[in-house]
């Protein structure tokens, strides 16, 4: 993490929590977090331990808040019976964002709507250029060779009829991104952030990368810099302002407009090269409900696994949960050849309390070359050692940037091409052949799946992950409380549920017993 990068975003940051200690952030997957992870908080109370501290430090705060609840009441009137500002409703996951006085927060525990609060924890991006990064630079990048993409390519496989959904910091439509008529291949886009861009620009910079990453076809760089499915279509959902900055709730709205958009756009994939900071279970988490619902849908969710594996053994939110896909970054040294490929020392990785060993799978993502944003993006004036600028051109270059949500990119864009030549794959099938049909890359005494996409395609298995694997308890619904022990999870054939047949305004969250369940070991 670069330090003065950092202290540059928070100055411009207008929420006052990211001033105090104790604050919860999330950051897009880019560079090094410092510090161990904390200590996982108890879950008997309705409320997360941090808003109970900040009630008591800080009572005339005001603070954005995620409450879930516990029936289907409708978000104005919630709102009016909580004593707080409604800001957004986050029906996905049956919740409501609040902003209210700290002070307050811990009335709501009395309130029988009310099932639990967390957080609307800020978001913010912090660049990837940290200190001793190498400064090679390339006259390609090396990871479309790497994974066996360009051999796909060869074979007509390039993503294209498939969408990847890039919840980000923006896209902005450089001619990478249109097809050989010369259309856009950006179908639609929505902001969930204060910025001065319109739709899709990217005064940030990182969403362009992670796109180009994906699905950039090279135009402005004769082919030199080409993402992993160069025809696949794409969908910008912008959660972060100018300078990186967003909140959970940002992030959760704009999940809940991808559900929306879904069919529409054919959306089969959807990638967040983000990160929370704070340990929290799964189970509890509105990111990673929001997230399950969309895999119960049919869309891969493709993660990374965040940049803190220096010192730490904890994966934090989203890349904790157990059904999507969560991406470590090697280094490809800029070679085809996958002998001397490395895992990155700072991609984050370690056993979830629930038992879930992360990450899933390994993909170059150090010193990979993509676009940038805007000439004046706050990456670009940041670094500009880190420009590659095509011949002929002033307006528009490439970047180079490491990180877990370059490596996210990557297997983003291997899942839209297995899935242009399989369409009938679901998530969990999808996620089973990537993990299952490369090689293996190691560090130290743990071994990780390494991608091989062309493998994957020419493999034949349909045996699907995450069989047995229990739902987030958000999702849980019944009308007595549910003794867990009791339940035969490996009998859940989850690939048969119609989730679309769900009314999740009608789940019962009274049925979670949360003062039955202790995941602070």
């Amino acid at each position: 993490m670069n330090v003065g990068v950092q202290t540059k975003q928070i100055k411009h940051a207008k929420d006052k929590l990211l001033a105090l200690s104790f604050v919860l952030v999330m950051v897009f997957s880019m560079s090094f977090l410092p510090g161990a992870a904390q200590s996982q908080p108890a879950l008997g109370a309705s409320i997360h331990p941090a808003l109970i501290q900040l009630a008591a430090e800080a009572p005339g705060e005001m603070v954005r808040i995620i409450v879930r609840l516990s029936d289907g009441t409708d978000p104005e009137t919630a709102a009016a019976n909580l004593g707080g500002a409604l800001v957004r409703d986050l029906s996905i996951i049956n919740s409501i964002v609040l902003r209210l006085p700290a002070g307050e927060v811990p009335n709501l525990r009395t309130k029988p709507v009310v099932e639990w609060v967390s957080l609307d924890a800020p978001v913010v991006s912090t660049s990837t250029q940290a200190a001793g990064l190498a400064q090679t630079h390339f006259n390609a990048s090396a990871f479309p060779q790497t994974t066996g993409a360009d051999h796909l390519w060869a074979q007509g496989i390039d993503g294209r009829g498939v969408t990847v959904a890039v919840v980000d910091s923006g896209i902005t439509d450089y001619d990478d991104f249109k097809d050989a008529g010369g259309n856009l291949r950006i179908l639609d886009w929505v902001q969930f952030s204060n910025s001065q861009a319109y739709h899709p620009d990217d005064y940030h910079g990182h969403g362009s990368h992670v796109a180009g990453t994906i699905g950039g076809n090279g135009a402005l760089s004769q082919g030199r810099f080409m993402g992993m499915a160069p025809g696949v279509n794409l969908l910008t959902v912008k959660i972060s302002d100018d300078y990186g900055m967003s909140h959970m709730s940002d992030v959760v709205a704009g999940l809940q407009w991808v559900l929306a958009k879904k069919d529409q756009h054919n959306i089969r994939v959807v990638n967040l090269s983000l990160n929370s900071t704070v340990p929290e279970s799964y189970h509890t988490s509105p990111l990673n409900a929001a997230l399950e619902i969309l895999w119960f849908n049919g869309v891969v969710v493709v993660v990374s696994a965040g940049n803190n594996g220096n010192g730490s053994e904890y994966v934090y939110a989203p890349g904790n949960d157990p059904f999507v896909i969560t991406v470590g970054a090697s280094n490809d040294k800029g070679t085809e050849d996958r002998s001397d490929d490395q895992l990155m020392g700072y991609t984050a990785r370690g056993v979830t309390p629930e038992g879930v060993s992360k990450p899933d799978i390994i993909a170059p993502g150090h010193n990979v070359v993509s676009l940038m944003g805007k000439p004046d993006s706050v990456l670009a004036n940041t670094y500009p050692d880190r420009r590659i600028v095509p011949p002929g051109e002033s307006n528009y270059f490439y970047f180079r940037m490491s990180g877990t949500s370059m490596a996210s990119a990557v297997v983003a864009g291997a899942a839209a091409l297995l899935i242009q030549d399989e369409p009938n794959l679901t998530p969990d099938q999808v996620k089973y052949r990537l993990m299952n049909t490369g090689s293996t890359i190691s560090i130290g005494q743990s071994s990780y799946p390494y991608l091989d996409v062309y493998a994957a395609v020419h493999g034949n298995t349909t045996q699907a992950a995450n069989v047995g694997t229990q739902a987030s308890q958000l999702l849980w619904s019944g009308a007595q409380p549910v003794t867990w022990t009791s339940v035969n999870w490996n009998s859940v054939n989850w690939n048969s549920v119609n989730w679309n047949s769900v009314n999740w305004n009608s789940v019962n969250w009274n049925s979670v017993n949360w003062n039955s369940e202790y995941w602070g070991e």
